[in-house]
């Protein structure tokens, strides 16, 4: 992993601009907004895909596979932290002198200064960021933003608007969340994560009280969650608006339905308003409560900013439904952290009803994986009536003796709930043997295990119920 150095200078002018990684959802939409800007786009991925196939459309030159070639005439090399530092394209970049930024400097200087809406959290800043940009547009602006995912309805991840504000979902796992001139900062949750980056939950918590103390505006956050009351105790911002379900929360949601598609009443003072939402989840009732907050710091009323939220159909990777087969639907979820995957069980629950949850996790990273195997096995255990465990996706990390899916698996207290399977097939053939018309499958991390699930509907295809 490249740690990125905040402290290089971004060029004042972009004419040509070379993006390593370019095939990521984060990625390709900020390479898209530089073609809209006018700017020369080229970049590389290490495999094929659909945004690769978008952004050549689009007019951007896309190769598959990293190469020094392809830098080309790019006077500016945009990078993640995810690629390794001896990949051929830094390293020539480097020694070339170009200017070399990390991807959040490069957003950085997209939005150029204008009003900025920043959305940070541990968990659902990817679903708040979608719910703020297509309430946004449902009410008749036309902001700029940046997702970390693809908003269902949209199709895309990042767009140039006519407004001049600008929404971001803004990444804290290597801190540069804290490199944006932010004016209206949300932060969704606390829940101490990328300890490998941060060092201790100390600074972890401390990264996000500068976040919203620098926050030009105001801040909107969360009253429910603990780590967020932590983090509200240390700021000193004049503008602190807070949301949830607690009693002193300034935009307070109760009487939460999750029978289908989640409904909630949300009060503001001696105001309130029915909010009915197109996605399953008592989480996604509480993100929306966040982006309403937002929305009326903009200026927009309860009733507008509520009923905006209806719209929203989620945004890709979050309880999406893959298809069906003998009766048992199948769903993706990007979940990978045991707060997240808690939250995206309990919304599938709701989804299944009378039918039984059966939960496909390939567990992300072998440094969380270690840190928090338990969790992972208790929280499973718990909500899933049954568990197929697949092995760790290492990302950016090397493998580390001992951590396997195999960790996740013997931590559960009742072997009978779940199974350790390394094999893509024989975990697909596992999961149509055990599932039944009317379950509910959900394959769950951040890694590429939604690629198993055409294996999974196939599987179920062909192999007759039990």
């Amino acid at each position: 992993m490249i740690r990125p150095d905040l402290t290089l200078p971004i060029p004042d002018t972009i004419t040509s601009a070379h993006f390593i990684g370019i095939g990521g959802s984060g990625m390709s939409g900020l390479a898209r907004m530089f073609l809209d800007a006018g700017i020369r786009v080229s970049g590389s991925d290490r495999a094929d895909s659909a945004n690769l196939r978008a952004l050549a459309d689009a007019g951007a030159t896309v190769h598959v596979g990293h190469d020094a070639a392809h830098l080309g005439d790019a006077d500016t090399v945009v990078h993640t932290g995810a690629i390794w530092p001896e990949n051929p394209e830094f390293v020539t970049a480097k020694e070339r002198g170009l200017h070399v930024i990390h991807r959040s400097q490069a957003l950085h200087w997209l939005i150029g200064g204008r009003r900025l809406v920043s959305v940070a959290g541990a968990h659902g800043k990817t679903t708040s960021t979608g719910m703020l940009v297509t309430a946004l547009q449902a009410l008749g602006a036309d902001p700029n933003f940046v997702n970390g995912g693809v908003i269902e309805q949209l199709g895309i991840s990042s767009s140039s608007g006519a407004d001049e504000l600008f929404v971001i979902e803004a990444d804290e796992s290597d801190g540069t969340f804290l490199l944006y001139d932010t004016s209206v900062a949300l932060i969704t949750n606390v829940d101490p994560d990328h300890l490998d980056f941060f060092g201790s939950e100390d600074a972890f918590y401390d990264a996000f009280v500068r976040f919203g103390n620098e926050a030009r505006e105001a801040v909107v956050i969360s009253a429910d969650d603990p780590g967020a009351l932590r983090v509200h105790a240390g700021l000193d911002h004049a503008n602190v608006v807070t949301f949830g379900r607690a009693a002193d929360a300034d935009l307070r949601i109760v009487d939460i339905d999750t029978s289908g598609p989640v409904s909630a009443t949300l009060v503001h003072g001696d105001d309130s308003v029915r909010m009915q939402l197109a996605v399953p989840g008592a989480h996604n009732a509480i993100n929306a409560a966040g982006a309403v907050a937002v929305l009326m710091t903009l200026g927009y009323g309860l009733a507008d900013a509520a009923g905006a939220m209806e719209g929203f159909a989620g945004t890709v990777r979050r309880l999406e439904l893959h298809g069906e087969a003998r009766g048992v639907r199948v769903y993706d979820d990007y979940s990978h952290h045991p707060t997240e995957v808690r939250a995206a069980l309990e919304a599938m629950r709701g989804v299944a009803g009378a039918g039984r949850l059966i939960a496909i996790q390939q567990p992300h990273t072998y440094s969380r994986t270690q840190h928090m195997y338990r969790e992972f096995a208790e929280v499973l255990e718990e909500l899933a009536d049954h568990t197929v465990m697949l092995d760790v996706y290492g990302a950016r990390e090397d493998p580390v003796p001992g951590v396997t899916g195999e960790l996740v698996s013997s931590a559960f207290a009742d072997q009978a709930h779940v199974h350790y399977v390394p094999d893509w097939q024989q975990a697909a053939d596992y999961t149509a043997q055990v599932a039944r018309d009317g379950d509910v499958v959900v394959t769950l991390g951040c890694g590429n295990v939604y690629q198993i699930i055409p294996q999974v509907l196939d599987s179920l295809r062909r192999t007759p119920e039990v």
